[in-house]
C-alpha cells in the first residue's frame, strides 16, 4: 500500500497555540489527543490518532525546549536555535504567565516559599486545576518577585521590562508582589467571598497612594514598601474621634448601630503597627463592611456616606491633617465599595 506526503523544509519553529494551551493546562500527551480528537483534529487534518499523536508529542516537545527562555523572555527575542515569529513570541510569552485567578486567590498573601509550594496538591484537589499548572503558576510568581521586589522605579513597569508582559497582567502580578511582601491576612473565612480581583484592585490603589513610591519615583522597593512615615502620621487623624462636629455628620445615618466614623479612624491609628497592617482587609471587613451589610445599605448609600464624611473634615477650620485624611480616605473609600458585595 503506498502514501504519498507532501514533505518541506523550513527554519520557523511550527506552534500550535490550541495545543500550546493543552500543554500550559498541564495535560499528559494521550489527554491532550484526546480532547483534541474530540474538537474534530482528526476531520480537521484528515489525519488517523497515530498521526496525531505523534503530532501532539512533537509539539509538547518544542515547548518544553523552550520552556527555559520563558523564564527569561527579554532572551526569547535574541536566541538563534528557535526562529519564532515575534507575534508568536508575544503570545508564547503572555499565556505562559497567564494564571488561574481562582488559584492566585489560594496563594495570595502567603509567603511564595517551599512551604506553600508543598501545598500545591491540595490546591491542585481544591480548584480543579493540574497540579503541573498549579506549578507553573506558582513558580512564575516566585520568579518575577524574586527579579522585581528590590528594583528601582514603578513596580509594574519593572515587570514588563523584565517580562514583556501585557498592561493588565503586568498589573495583576505587581498585586502578587505586593501581597507576597506585606503578607496581608487573605485566608480568613470572612474574606473567602472577596476574588483575587478585588484584592488585586485594592493592591492597586496602596501601591498607588500610601507606598513609598507615591512620593518618591527613584527608591528600591517603591511600590512594595508601604511609606511608613505616612503610616506614622495617621495617629494624627486621632483628634477626629472626639471632634464634637465630625461626630455629628453622623446622626442622619440612625440605621447605623455602630461607631463606623470611630471605626475608621481607629484602624488608621493602628497602621503603624505590622500586625494591624497585615489585619487591614479583615478589619474593614469586621468594622465597616458586616455592620453595613447587616443595616442592609446599598452601595449607593455607602459611597454617600463615604463621600459625605470624607469632605466634612475639608469643613472643619482647626483641622490640620487634610492631605493625610484625603489620602487616607482616598483608599479606604475605594477598597470598601470594591469589597462590598450587596
Amino acid at each position: 500500500m503506498s502514501m504519498e506526503l507532501d514533505v518541506f523544509v523550513g527554519n520557523t519553529t511550527i506552534m500550535d497555540m490550541e495545543v500550546y494551551q493543552l500543554w500550559l493546562d498541564g495535560l499528559t500527551v494521550s489527554d491532550a489527543v484526546k480532547v483534541r480528537m474530540d474538537e474534530g483534529a482528526l476531520l480537521e487534518y484528515e489525519a488517523n490518532a497515530e498521526v496525531l499523536t505523534s503530532d501532539t508529542m512533537d509539539q509538547f516537545r518544542t515547548f518544553q525546549m523552550c520552556e527555559r527562555l520563558l523564564h527569561s523572555p527579554t532572551k526569547l527575542g535574541s536566541q538563534l536555535l528557535y526562529q519564532i515569529p515575534a507575534q508568536n513570541q508575544r503570545i508564547l510569552i503572555e499565556r505562559y504567565y497567564e494564571f488561574d485567578s481562582v488559584f492566585a486567590r489560594e496563594v495570595l498573601g502567603k509567603k511564595l516559599s517551599k512551604g506553600t509550594k508543598k501545598d500545591l496538591d491540595d490546591i491542585s484537589c481544591k480548584t480543579a486545576i493540574t497540579l503541573k499548572s498549579c506549578r507553573r503558576q506558582f513558580d512564575n510568581f516566585k520568579r518575577v518577585f524574586k527579579v522585581v521586589e528590590e528594583l528601582k522605579g514603578p513596580l509594574v513597569e519593572n515587570i514588563q521590562r523584565h517580562f514583556l508582559l501585557s498592561d493588565t497582567l503586568a498589573r495583576d502580578y505587581a498585586a502578587i508582589v505586593f501581597f507576597a511582601n506585606s503578607r496581608f491576612e487573605t485566608g480568613k473565612r470572612k474574606l473567602q467571598y472577596l476574588s483575587f480581583q478585588d484584592f488585586a484592585f485594592c493592591a492597586g490603589q496602596l501601591i498607588s497612594y500610601w507606598t513609598i513610591g507615591a512620593v518618591d519615583s527613584m527608591v528600591e522597593d517603591m511600590d512594595v514598601d508601604l511609606e511608613k512615615e505616612f503610616l506614622h502620621e495617621l495617629k494624627d487623624l486621632k483628634v477626629l474621634v472626639n471632634d464634637k462636629d465630625m461626630m455629628d455628620q453622623h446622626k442622619m445615618y440612625d440605621g447605623c448601630k455602630h461607631n463606623l466614623s470611630r471605626a475608621l479612624i481607629n484602624l488608621a491609628s493602628k497602621l503603624t503597627h505590622t500586625k494591624d497592617v497585615r489585619d487591614l482587609f479583615i478589619d474593614l471587613v469586621e468594622k465597616f463592611i458586616e455592620p453595613c451589610r447587616y443595616d442592609r445599605w446599598t452601595v449607593a448609600e455607602i459611597t454617600l456616606f463615604l463621600t459625605h464624611y470624607t469632605n466634612a473634615a475639608h469643613c472643619l477650620g482647626t483641622f490640620r491633617h487634610q492631605m493625610i485624611w484625603d489620602r487616607y480616605m482616598g483608599v479606604i473609600k475605594s477598597c470598601i465599595l470594591q469589597m462590598y458585595h450587596e
